[in-house]
């Protein structure tokens, strides 16, 4: 039965007990991690937040009650322990905080009872994630979840801390706002005083930051809540939080040196990971080029080559038909992987093929200096040197190559990449390379759609000097935007925003707006625009995707309290689920059936 805490009072959690306690009376408490009863005595792991801590039962301490209640705990079972500290005698554990002492017990309560939980309470576990997902309340009792989370509360701690210093003001913005389209789909919310009406849930807090540098507060700054009904991966997640700023009277580089200190503070402070400023920058198209990819990670090399020019007057229809089309053809060198069976690469071109490729070419230079292709017989002597040349290729490599439009060629060869530099193990957890990617293209074409969109969204200044071609070319208009990338993923990103009228205006049509609906969907940010803006720029990091790469972690489920799986649903609480008619005839909403 459990018993209650009248009179007792929490002098330390588990690790705060320390050699400099030794001989002193303490109260802990704290759940029950494991039972070891060797007859005269009983030992317990008690486990709380801050760690584990020995406890000793010896009756003639505790008393026949007292041991005899702790003959029954069992995992999990929460206690209030009173005792002295006594260093160890003998099996000091070096591998514990708390190693080197004990508590000899006087004195014990049971506050609370446990059932056998469904899987042990333990790090780095091999229990199935959907199990752990519907028993998360016992899941974040794991310590390795508890260091992500405490290390989450730390990394925001810090953060306010450093944007206090420079200036910045601590501003919420709503969470029900207007539906506004570009981005990813909003979560929609009925709107009960006004049926038929709908708030969404803010996809990020994009127009009011906007709005609060027109209002003149200079430096805003926000933990800020946001929601996207899109697909899930493994760093992605239906709500989740950004670390959200904007600033006045400021351009690119006054962006990049504010948040470049802070990335240097924070890193240093929550993990002791020192970043040497000023941290390096790369346009996009030297990223796509370089890497195929616009988050490229830098901790290894295998960079994409063009090799266009080398084969534009081969006999190898599926190069020359690429280039012929406006395309390129490049490669990627796999060191060493020369003798990869041929099962393997022909799963090689599926992959590629997932990523839109229509096929693959190897080639592969042997330990003897011959070759072994899917195309060397379509060349001459004379292009084949050039290519091992160009490819800096050696005997036991493996080139692959991609032959497309650019777009498709970047994909399938960054993909490829990635999947080489995991295998091959040249991905060091303990390397943080951090790298700003600028100037990227300010639209994009949208097949789908059939119409250009915006690549980061409708607000973003271009580079001045590119703004004569937003008639003749708008794909080859750049864009003051820039995001932060560390270790292949977008740890943030953000822009230099529009301020004038007349650009503004021009971008919305661009995208497809008649002025009526620029107005319908943006009337109160375009309003504002016209009682004085000051040139503004901001940025937004991802906080949850911070902390999982400052943990090395490989799930941004491992550093959110209570995650959604990949469908959008919560295991716990069942979450999406019906609701009561009564709830909907409220909400002046009915559902209904669809026939399959």
């Amino acid at each position: 039965m459990a018993e209650s805490m009248k009179g007792l009072h929490r002098t330390h959690r588990c690790t705060e007990v320390s050699n400099q306690n030794i001989g002193e009376t303490v109260t802990v408490m704290g759940w029950v991690q494991k039972r070891r009863n060797l007859g005269s005595l009983i030992f317990i792991d008690l486990r709380d937040r801050s760690g584990l801590l020995q406890i000793v039962f010896d009756e003639p301490k505790v008393g026949s009650e007292g041991f005899a209640k702790a003959e029954n705990l069992r995992s999990e079972f929460v206690i209030a322990v009173t005792g002295t500290v006594k260093k160890r005698a003998a099996a000091v554990n070096e591998n514990l905080k708390t190693g080197d002492i004990e508590v000899i017990a006087s004195d014990l309560r049971i506050l609370s009872e446990s059932e056998t939980p469904p899987f042990p309470i333990e790090e780095n576990s091999l229990t199935k994630e959907d199990l752990r997902l519907r028993y998360r309340y016992l899941d974040l009792r794991r310590p390795d979840i508890q260091r992500n989370l405490m290390m989450k509360s730390k990394v925001s701690m810090l953060l306010r801390k450093f944007m206090e210093q420079e200036g910045f003001l601590e501003i919420e913005t709503p969470i029900l706002t207007k539906s506004t389209p570009e981005g990813a789909r909003d979560y929609l919310v009925p709107s009960r005083v006004h049926p038929g009406n709908f708030y969404a849930l803010p996809q990020s807090p994009q127009l009011f930051k906007q709005l609060l540098m027109c209002s003149g507060y200079d430096r805003y700054f926000q933990i800020a809540r946001c929601f996207r009904d899109e697909d899930l991966r493994a760093d992605r997640q239906p709500e989740f939080t950004q670390a959200d700023m904007e600033l006045s009277f400021v351009d690119v580089d006054d962006v990049i040196d504010v948040n470049e200190r802070l990335l240097q503070y924070v890193f240093k402070e929550a993990a002791n990971v020192e970043i040497s400023l000023p941290i390096q920058r790369m346009t996009w198209q030297e990223a796509m080029n370089r890497y195929g990819s616009d988050k490229p990670d830098t901790r290894f090399g295998m960079e994409l080559v063009n090799v266009s020019e080398i084969v534009k007057d081969c006999g190898f229809g599926v190069f020359t038909g690429a280039l012929e089309q406006g395309g390129s053809v490049r490669g990627i060198n796999a060191k060493g992987q020369g003798s990869m069976p041929r099962k393997k690469i022909d799963k090689l071109v599926d992959f590629a093929r997932d990523y839109g490729a229509k096929g693959l070419a190897y080639f592969i230079v042997n330990e003897d200096g011959s070759y072994k292709s899917s195309f060397a017989k379509f060349m001459t002597e004379e292009e084949l040197k050039h290519l091992v040349e160009k490819m800096e290729a050696q005997p036991g490599d493996l080139l692959l190559f991609a032959a497309d439009k650019n777009k498709v060629v970047w994909d399938v060869l960054g993909a490829l990449r990635l999947k080489f530099g995991q295998e091959m193990g040249l991905m060091d957890k303990n390397q943080y390379n951090f790298l700003w990617v600028t100037e990227f293209p300010l639209l994009e074409w949208s097949e789908e759609e059939n119409r250009f969109m915006a690549m980061h969204h409708p607000f973003t200044m271009p580079m001045e000097e590119d703004w004569d071609k937003i008639d003749s070319d708008p794909g080859a208009v750049r864009a003051k935007a820039y995001d932060i990338v560390l270790n292949g993923t977008e740890l943030g990103g953000g822009s230099v925003r529009i301020h004038q009228d007349h650009i503004q205006e021009k971008m919305l049509e661009v995208l497809g707006f008649t002025k009526e609906q620029a107005y319908e969907q943006f009337g109160f940010l375009l309003n504002a625009f016209k009682y004085g803006v000051p040139p503004h720029a901001g940025l937004a990091y991802g906080l949850d995707r911070m902390v999982m790469l400052m943990m090395q972690c490989d799930s941004i489920r491992d550093v959110i309290a209570f995650p959604k799986v990949k469908d959008a649903s919560c295991l716990m609480t069942d979450a999406p689920n019906v609701v009561d008619v009564k709830q909907l005839e409220e909400l002046s909403l009915s559902v209904e059936q669809l026939e399959e």
